[in-house]
């Protein structure tokens, strides 16, 4: 194989993206087995008072979590939101936001986000780490971003997830924020914002597997749940998808009958958890490596798609909703595609 070098004389800005985000990148990877290190070498350096403090703080943290879903009200710190680094992070893409349509910040939402990408890394700059252009897009509103329920009982982890933004997506915990009072007067608004709008990739990480430059295909046919939550918590449905977002890693080749994908498939069913194997640049090289290709991500949010609330779906009505969602994105995808996407001819979008 032949290595393709990066050009000696980059400029120093670029060198500092790259940088900035093979790091994240790396950190991202690994987060839950760099969690489960941590906590395994302070019990086995640490003394009798650091073990004791994190018996204490494992206990507390399982405990709050089946009491309080780790919900985070608000927005949490500013500097976990955004700062420079994140900016950094953004710029090395570009990660963009397109706004279609207001979201009023009388209700609250539920963005269907397609497509879920090996890291989802476009939905997670613009309403996790760096808020800036969304707060900016949809003033009033706050982001979250849904991810598995296990996480929020792994130590540290935990804790930066929430700081970023992100909330578990089990049922109780997105009850808890659907239904938070829009009235601006209400003791949960005092920060100034009277909506939440919580990003769930709804393809998981079965699309993930499916996940290869070029290809856009979306798990979502079978995937009813989040419209049967919005119908619960009479949340307004709004559709995105991130152009590029399948663009900045390949995998291994796993066609679904190879004997890779069986062994994913089995892993995830145990665990919820696709172990993928990405295959990026190096921070020298453009042919191999787990760095992320340097190729832009524009995340396009469409306009929402109200519901009637109810505390019984209707299968039809479900059904007729989630027809609405399919057809939003397609036409959503048919509408941006040659604006955003390199080869738009020759890209067609498949809905499984």
């Amino acid at each position: 194989m032949k290595i393709e070098w990066a050009p000696v004389k980059v400029p120093p800005k670029r060198r500092l993206e790259t940088l900035v985000t093979g790091l994240f990148t790396l950190f991202f990877f690994t987060l839950p087995l760099t969690s489960f290190l941590t906590m395994a070498l302070l019990l086995y350096f640490g003394g009798f008072i650091i073990r004791t403090l994190l018996v204490i703080y494992t206990a507390y943290i399982y405990i709050e979590h089946k009491r309080t879903y780790s919900a985070m009200d608000g927005n949490g710190w500013m500097l976990n939101r955004t700062n420079c680094l994140y900016r950094i992070y953004r710029n090395y893409f570009p990660v963009q936001l397109v706004k279609t349509a207001d979201l009023p910040p009388n209700r609250n939402y539920i963005l269907a986000s397609f497509p879920h990408g090996i890291l989802g890394t476009g939905i997670c700059i613009n309403m996790g780490l760096d808020i800036s252009l969304w707060l900016k897009h949809f003033p009033q509103v706050r982001p979250k971003v849904g991810t598995l329920d296990q996480h929020f009982v792994i130590p540290f982890l935990r804790d930066l997830l929430r700081w970023w933004g992100l909330v578990s997506v089990s049922k109780e915990s997105l009850v808890y924020y659907l239904t938070k009072s829009n009235d601006p007067k209400h003791s949960d608004n005092r920060d100034g914002f009277t909506s939440n709008a919580v990003a769930i990739l709804v393809g998981g990480a079965q699309e993930a597997l499916d996940s290869h430059p070029g290809k856009y295909i979306l798990t979502l046919k079978n995937r009813k749940g989040f419209v049967k939550m919005a119908i619960r918590t009479g949340s307004s449905i709004v559709p995105t998808i991130s152009f590029g977002e399948v663009d900045i890693f390949d995998q291994v080749n796993n066609p679904p009958d190879s004997l890779l994908r069986r062994l994913q498939t089995m892993v995830k069913k145990l665990t919820g958890i696709s172990p993928l194997i990405p295959v990026g640049r190096g921070f020298f090289n453009y042919t191999f490596g787990f760095v992320p290709y340097r190729r832009p991500i524009v995340q396009v949010v469409g306009a929402p798609i109200d519901v009637v609330q109810s505390a019984q779906p209707d299968p039809a009505y479900v059904d007729e909703l989630h027809g609405k969602v399919m057809e939003a994105l397609e036409r959503m995808f048919d509408q941006y595609k040659d604006k955003y996407m390199p080869n738009a001819t020759k890209t067609q979008l498949v809905i499984h």
